[in-house]
C-alpha cells in the first residue's frame, strides 16, 4: 500500500451505527451478507468479505491473520462489543462519519455513541422515507400530510449535513423529471393511507424525492440516493442509476448535489452519470468490503470515466464495525496499489496521485457536505 493512501484521513460519507450487543456466530454471519435468510449449509465466512474479516480485522483485535471463524468470534466476545467496535472504528482512520440512522431493524448505536467509539465526529443524514412514514402516522388527510411533512423536513434539515432516499427499494429509480400535481399527489396519498404500511407508491415516492431536492437546495444539503445492490427487498434491475437520467437532467440546475451511493454492479453507469452531470457525486462504498481483495478492480472501473472531483469515499458500514474498518482499509490498500501501478507505468505523476487521494479521501466530501467543515 502506497504512503499516498496509508496516511490519508478519511470522511466516510455514508454509514450506519453498529450493534450494541455481543453476537454469536449465527447473528454475526447474518450481518456478513445482504441476504435476509440463513442458508444452513452455506457459511457467510466463505466469501470475499469473510476472508477479509479473517485476514485484516483479526490483527486489529490482537489475533493472527487468517485465524478461523470460531477463534475470531471467541476473541471478539472476550473483548466485548464496545471494545471490539472501538478498536475497529478507530483503526479506520476516519475523522467524520456521516450517519444514516433511519434504518435500524436491530438496535444500533446512535450518533453520539458512534463518535465516542470512533474518536471522531458523527453527522446526521436524514432519510426521507423514514420521516414521511412517521408523519403519515399522525396526519389526518393527504393535504395535511404534505404540509406537515414539509415542515418536519425543514426541521430535520436544520441539524443535518445531508438528505437520503431509498427510492430504489420503494419502486425503483425511474423517477419522474417533474413532481406530480397536487391533485395527483392527493389521490396517491389517499390510496396509500387506505392500504397503510410503508411508503411504496411510486408517485408519492417521486414527489418525496423532488421535495428532498427543494429542501436540499434551501439548506445547501446534498441528496443521497441508494443505487446498485442491497438486500433481497431490492429488485436489482430497478436500482440501475442510469434510470435516473431524466431526473438528473431535470435537476442539474436545482442547486442540489445528487450523491449516488454504492452503485455496484452499475458503477460504470454511475461513473458515466458523474461524467455528464456536474451535480452528481459517486462512490462504491458498500461494494468495497463485500468484494474484498477484488475491490481494486471495482475502483479502477469507477475511475475509468468518473471525474476525480466527483468521487467520494464511504464504507456503508452497518451493524458490524468490521464493515466500517474494511471499507477504509481496503480502499486505502487497493487505491494505493492502483496508483502505484499507474505511477510505475507513467500514467500520472506522484503529484497527480496526491491530488487524487486528497480529493477522494476528504476534499470532495467537504465541498459536497459544506456543513461538515463548519
Amino acid at each position: 500500500m502506497t504512503d499516498l493512501t496509508g496516511e490519508a484521513a478519511l470522511i466516510d460519507q455514508h454509514c450506519h451505527g453498529v450493534v450494541t450487543t455481543d453476537l454469536d456466530r449465527l447473528a454475526f454471519e447474518a450481518l456478513l451478507t445482504e441476504a435476509t435468510r440463513a442458508t444452513p449449509d452455506r457459511s457467510r465466512f466463505d466469501s470475499m468479505l469473510g476472508l477479509a474479516v479473517r485476514r485484516w480485522c483479526a490483527p486489529v483485535l490482537g489475533l493472527p491473520a487468517h485465524v478461523g471463524p470460531d477463534e475470531y468470534l471467541e476473541r471478539r466476545a472476550a473483548l466485548g462489543w464496545w471494545e471490539a467496535s472501538a478498536r475497529l472504528l478507530r483503526a479506520a482512520g476516519v475523522t467524520d462519519w456521516l450517519v444514516d440512522a433511519g434504518f435500524a431493524p436491530v438496535a444500533l448505536t446512535g450518533l453520539p455513541e458512534v463518535a465516542d467509539l470512533a474518536g471522531g465526529t458523527a453527522h446526521e443524514i436524514v432519510r426521507l422515507e423514514t420521516v414521511a412514514e412517521r408523519v403519515a402516522g399522525l396526519a389526518g388527510s393527504a393535504e395535511e400530510f404534505a404540509a406537515d411533512l414539509e415542515t418536519e423536513l425543514h426541521r430535520a434539515a436544520a441539524g443535518a449535513v445531508g438528505l437520503k432516499s431509498v427510492a430504489a427499494y420503494r419502486g425503483g429509480l425511474d423517477l419522474p423529471a417533474r413532481p406530480p400535481s397536487a391533485a395527483a399527489l392527493s389521490a396517491a396519498v389517499g390510496r396509500w393511507f387506505a392500504v397503510g404500511g410503508r411508503l411504496t407508491d411510486p408517485l408519492v415516492v417521486g414527489w418525496l424525492v423532488h421535495l428532498g431536492v427543494r429542501v436540499g437546495a434551501e439548506f445547501g444539503l446534498p441528496l443521497q440516493l441508494h443505487t446498485g445492490f442491497g438486500d433481497d427487498d431490492l429488485r436489482l434491475h430497478h436500482a440501475d442509476p442510469s434510470l435516473l437520467t431524466d431526473f438528473l437532467a431535470a435537476t442539474r440546475d436545482s442547486g442540489v448535489t445528487v450523491v449516488l451511493l454504492h452503485c455496484w454492479p452499475f458503477h460504470r453507469q454511475a461513473a458515466y452519470l458523474a461524467h455528464v452531470f456536474g451535480h452528481v457525486v459517486v462512490d462504491v462504498g458498500l461494494a468495497v468490503p463485500h468484494v474484498g481483495a477484488r475491490s481494486g478492480a471495482v475502483l479502477a472501473e469507477l475511475l475509468e470515466l468518473a471525474p476525480f472531483g466527483a468521487v467520494c469515499f464511504s464504507s456503508d458500514g452497518y451493524g458490524l464495525p468490521e464493515l466500517h474498518y474494511l471499507g477504509a482499509w481496503l480502499w486505502r490498500r487497493e487505491l494505493g496499489r492502483l496508483l502505484d501501478a499507474w505511477i510505475a507505468d507513467d500514467v500520472l505523476t506522484c503529484a497527480d496521485a496526491e491530488r487524487l487521494v486528497a480529493a477522494v479521501a476528504r476534499d470532495n466530501a467537504l465541498r459536497t457536505y459544506s456543513r461538515v467543515s463548519e
